[in-house]
């Protein structure tokens, strides 16, 4: 099966869109619109030697398949898994010699499952891949050049003995990954690992502001169909009231962009004009550009500010990828400099250099300089993301670690907690992510606790703890060591 059970959803005809979801029945926040596994999904090429190519999560060292010496596993239990779906592609690269490219493996992984199940896999498969858009029409000369090579290398790669596959169908294929391809995330939902194809979440339209969210959620164990056993499992999930007949939305880019940027990068990846609310009206691109408050700079200064801003972006990538981490930091305190007296706090440019900033001083262990500027971008998003968006959890749940972490627990522990209540919304109750909130929930409630009792064990305790030395309490040496 694609879908758990008969979901509360149905295929709509919506208009200049085409086709699209609407739900039966009313729902609300943190409701499981529905869930679907993978029709196929493979592991990036950049980390194929270091995530599992059964169930997606990252292994400092896996076990790596003995015949194609390319993919590899957690353990036998995961390849043992994963063979049905391998084992085709297992033969072809040792026929090759090499690996093709993820677009060109999750192609064959495709039609290698149209061929097994004709391509609908279940009654709750509310669409063929046949019916989806490739929009091949739409495409610039450059990017049906790239797709062109793709086809070649496709077959160079679908073995003799498989079913012969039409130039124009495989063409077909490749533009419907570019369109509706998901990425897959680790068992954390913290870095992106992987692509995956999954038919009903592509008749899910674009909104900005949209009323749901899609997460990648590890699957049902128990369940008794065991296609659900599978990690590579995403969930609809509700952020909001739903009335019956309304139709669902996910948005398909980063709202932190001005409409006319957004809109430029809807067109491009995925050619159509998107004409939602929050676009056409410009709903929020005053705050992304906004200046200081009191403050009415020339167009020369505000030109010159954001000029300067966009090449220290440049700089701060090239430093942060060369792993110069202390130049990414210079280059961050001298832009804020020339940024803090002209934008405001929600303008995208600065939002940007704090949210680098915080990121690698809490990884250089500079906390307390780090939560000032978290501090700043959360109250910066908070202003700007829809209140259960799941990007904005995820930057307060960071922002209340790198309090935590800079001994600012009163701080720390509200910051957690607002992100867990985010996160309940958008990934549920049993997610990895949210499991590790829940657990820091606790633990810097405890924390809270001692400080209000007394403030100076409690930071005598977590000096203690984090120079693994002894501590003095009441003329007698305590040792307290770090757990992990």
């Amino acid at each position: 099966m694609t879908v758990e059970k008969m979901d509360p959803v149905e295929v709509f005809a919506a208009g200049e869109k085409g086709r699209g979801l609407r739900v039966t029945k009313e729902l609300s926040a943190g409701d499981v619109v529905f869930a679907e596994a993978s029709f196929a999904a493979v592991v990036f090429d950049s980390l194929s030697l270091q995530v599992c190519h059964s169930c997606f999560r990252r292994q400092p060292n896996p076990h790596r398949c003995a015949q194609c010496k390319f993919a590899h596993y957690c353990d036998r239990t995961c390849q043992r898994a994963a063979w049905d779906e391998h084992k085709q592609e297992c033969s072809a690269i040792r026929k090759i010699g090499k690996a093709p490219n993820e677009n060109v493996r999750l192609a064959a992984r495709i039609m290698w499952r149209i061929q097994k199940d004709t391509g609908l896999v279940s009654d709750a498969q509310l669409t063929t891949l046949d019916l989806l858009e490739d929009h091949l029409c739409k495409m610039t000369p450059e990017d049906l050049k790239e797709l062109k090579v793709d086809v070649q290398h496709f077959y160079s790669y679908w073995p003799k003995k498989s079913k012969v596959v039409g130039e124009d169908y495989v063409s077909h294929i490749f533009g419907v990954i570019n369109c509706n391809g998901f990425t897959l995330s680790d068992q954390r939902g913290l870095q992106a690992v992987g692509v995956g194809l999954f038919p009903n979440l592509c008749l899910v339209n674009h909104d900005c502001w949209p009323n749901c969210t899609v997460i990648l959620n590890h699957g049902n164990q128990t369940a008794l169909d065991a296609s659900f056993h599978t990690r590579r499992r995403i969930e609809l999930r509700a952020l909001g009231k739903i009335s019956e007949g309304e139709e669902l939305t996910v948005s398909y880019v980063d709202f932190l962009n001005v409409s006319k940027d957004r809109q430029r990068l809807l067109k491009q990846q995925y050619y159509f004009d998107c004409k939602c609310e929050h676009c056409t009206n410009g709903i929020k691109d005053d705050l992304m550009t906004a200046v200081k408050d009191g403050q009415k700079p020339s167009a020369e200064v505000l030109k010159e500010v954001t000029d300067f801003s966009l090449q220290a972006l440049v700089k701060i990538e090239e430093a942060r990828t060369e792993g110069n981490f202390h130049e990414v930091i210079k280059i961050c305190r001298e832009c804020l400099q020339k940024q803090d007296p002209v934008f405001g706090d929600t303008n995208l440019h600065l939002l940007r250099v704090l949210s680098t900033a915080s990121e690698v001083l809490s990884f250089l262990q500079q906390f307390e300089e780090a939560s000032g500027y978290a501090r700043r971008m959360v109250e910066g998003y908070a202003k700007l993301y829809h209140p259960n968006n799941a990007q904005l959890g995820m930057a307060i749940m960071r922002a209340g670690v790198t309090h935590w972490h800079a001994g600012l627990i009163e701080e720390g522990h509200g910051l957690i907690c607002r992100a867990y209540a985010i996160l309940l919304i958008t990934h549920g109750a049993h997610h990895p992510i949210t499991k590790d909130l829940e657990a820091m929930r606790t633990q810097t409630e405890m924390e809270l606790r001692l400080f209000k009792q007394n403030e100076y064990v409690y930071q005598s305790m977590r000096e203690a703890v984090l120079s693994n030395k002894p501590m003095s309490i009441a003329g007698e040496q305590v040792q307290i060591k770090a757990t992990s």
